[in-house]
C-alpha cells in the first residue's frame, strides 16, 4: 500500500477534472470497475485486454491490497486505482469516456431502510448514461434476487440503456469473457445462483 499504490492511484477527483487519455495514452478504451473486491476480474481483464485501461475503484483497504498484489505478480501495466468512495470518481470522469462499466455483486443492503445506500439506483444510471459511450456496456452481476429485480426496475426508468438478454441462459450463464470472482464462488458454494445482466449504452 505504501509503495505500490501511490504509483497506480487514480488523481484526486477533488482537484479537478480527470483526463483518461493523460493516464491511459495508448489504450483504445478505458474500462471501471465499482467495488472491484479482491481484484480478480479486473486482473483478468487487464491480462487479457492489454490495450485496453482499467480503472477500478474500491474502498475497501484489504481488496485494494489484493489488487495490487495481483497487479504486481502478473506485471500488469494497464490498471489504476481509486482507493475510496467511486462517486467522486464517477463524477470526475469526462463524458462518453468509457466503453465499459462493471459492477459485479455489489452491496445488497438487505434491509429496506438502507436501500438508499445501493449502488445501483437513479443517480448511477444517470451517470452511467454520461460516462459510457454510445454502444458501450454496463455489467452488473448479483446473486440476490431481490437485487436483480432492483437493478432491473431502475433499468427501465433509464431511457439510455437497453437489456441485451434475449433467451434465459443470457443472464443465467456467465460470458466468456467474464471470469468467475470470489464472491461468485461463494454465492454457489452457498447455493445461490448469480445473475448475469448486459446493458447495452443505445
Amino acid at each position: 500500500m505504501e509503495t505500490a499504490l501511490p504509483k497506480l492511484a487514480m488523481p484526486d477527483p477533488a482537484k479537478g477534472p480527470i483526463d483518461p487519455k493523460k493516464i491511459f495514452p495508448q489504450a483504445d478504451e478505458i474500462w471501471l470497475e465499482v467495488g472491484f473486491g479482491g481484484g480478480e476480474h479486473l486482473a483478468w481483464q487487464a491480462a487479457h485486454n492489454p490495450s485496453v485501461g482499467l480503472i477500478g475503484a474500491e474502498p475497501f483497504v484489504n481488496g485494494v491490497g489484493k489488487l495490487l498484489v495481483l497487479v504486481e505478480q502478473q506485471q500488469l501495466e494497464n490498471v489504476r486505482i481509486h482507493f475510496g468512495d467511486a462517486r467522486p470518481l464517477l463524477e470526475g470522469l469526462p463524458d462518453a469516456s468509457l466503453t465499459r462499466l462493471f459492477v459485479l455483486h455489489p452491496d445488497p443492503w438487505p434491509k429496506k431502510r438502507h436501500h438508499k445506500r445501493r449502488m445501483i439506483s437513479p443517480w448511477f444510471f444517470e451517470a452511467a448514461a454520461r460516462l459510457i459511450k454510445p454502444g458501450g456496456q454496463l455489467r452488473v452481476a448479483t446473486d440476490i434476487p431481490d437485487y436483480v429485480a432492483w437493478t432491473l426496475m431502475h433499468a427501465q426508468g433509464a431511457p439510455a440503456f437497453i437489456w441485451a438478454a434475449e433467451h434465459v441462459d443470457d443472464w443465467r450463464m456467465r460470458p466468456e469473457d467474464w471470469p468467475q470472482t470470489r464472491y461468485e464462488a461463494k454465492a454457489l458454494k452457498e447455493g445461490r445462483r448469480p445473475t448475469y445482466l448486459v446493458f447495452h449504452r443505445k
